[in-house]
């Protein structure tokens, strides 16, 4: 029996490595995502648009009309946000002693930090547009399963998706286990838990959980082609900038501090609202496949 005990510890260790390659090899990933109905599993590959041609389909130039509008609103969000702040400064002056002793750290503030700050926000637009996401499902739905077993079985199948485009797909096909679909923390959504936590206030918001959950919904909106979530989540929206001002407010700095002010000014009802809806079309988009 000792004999054996270093065999499976070295099988064990070899193990995750083994899964790491897969996803890497095929450069697909395994994706969970709680929803009001139930969690289930998916996948999802990020790809240059050109490699996505023949799924592309119906909707693609409305999309393209719709990325373009978004663009503009971005630049102009980018070009009214220095304004914003300073603004920001001026309300409610003469009741938070803080701001006194801010002053001088926000003319530190100039224009070049300014600039670069823009520039990274368009390095890291640039670097979205040059992939899309894709996710198992088809024709305007994502497939889930309430087990890995049941996603390996769908994958093993041959039956036709949006995934079976990519090149490696037929490599995934051929390699996939039950053991390989453990989601990356990453790769783990919660959205049932949005609207409880939105109704908490302020105070209670859980600022990773939200953010998250926008990275999540931004994919499944461009993916699917699911307009009312590409506009509620939309560059310059009252949800995008609820998103930013949470980054903000994470990121520590002075720049928290004038996002803590942001998000005091949030109307938790409308945010909760809106995200009520996202959810809801979200929903109606999962094709539960088991």
């Amino acid at each position: 029996m000792a004999a054996d005990e270093p065999a499976d510890e070295a099988e064990g260790s070899s193990a995750p490595e083994a899964r790491s390659a897969l996803w890497e090899d095929v450069r697909i990933d395994p994706v969970e995502i709680a929803l009001p109905s139930g969690v289930g599993y998916t996948l999802r590959a990020y790809r240059p648009p050109a490699d996505l041609a023949s799924g592309a389909g119906d909707g693609s130039e409305n999309l393209d009309d719709f990325d373009a509008a978004s663009a503009a609103v971005a630049r102009e969000r980018r070009a009214e946000r220095a304004a914003a702040d300073e603004d920001d400064l001026n309300d409610d002056a003469d009741d938070e002693d803080e701001l006194d002793d801010l002053d001088d750290e926000a003319d530190e503030l100039d224009e070049d930090e300014l600039d670069e700050d823009e520039l990274d926000e368009d390095e890291d637009e640039a670097e979205q547009a040059d992939e899309v996401p894709v996710f198992l499902g088809r024709a305007g739905k994502v497939y889930l399963f309430h087990s890995p077993d049941k996603l390996v079985d769908y994958v093993r199948s041959g039956a036709e998706n949006d995934l079976s485009q990519l090149d490696t797909w037929p490599e995934l096909v051929k390699r996939i286990g039950v053991d390989d679909v453990v989601p990356a923390d990453e790769d783990t959504y919660e959205l049932d838990l949005i609207v409880e936590n939105l109704r908490g206030g302020a105070d209670a918001w859980d600022a990773a959980l939200i953010i998250k959950a926008g990275e999540i919904a931004r994919d499944l909106g461009h993916a699917l082609r699911i307009d009312p979530v590409q506009v509620a989540l939309a560059p310059g929206s009252p949800l995008d900038d609820f998103d930013e001002a949470l980054r903000s407010a994470e990121s520590g700095g002075i720049g928290s501090f004038f996002a803590r002010r942001k998000l005091r000014k949030v109307s938790s009802q409308q945010a909760t609202l809106t995200w009520r809806t996202v959810i809801g079309k979200i929903s109606a988009a999962a094709d539960w496949r088991d």
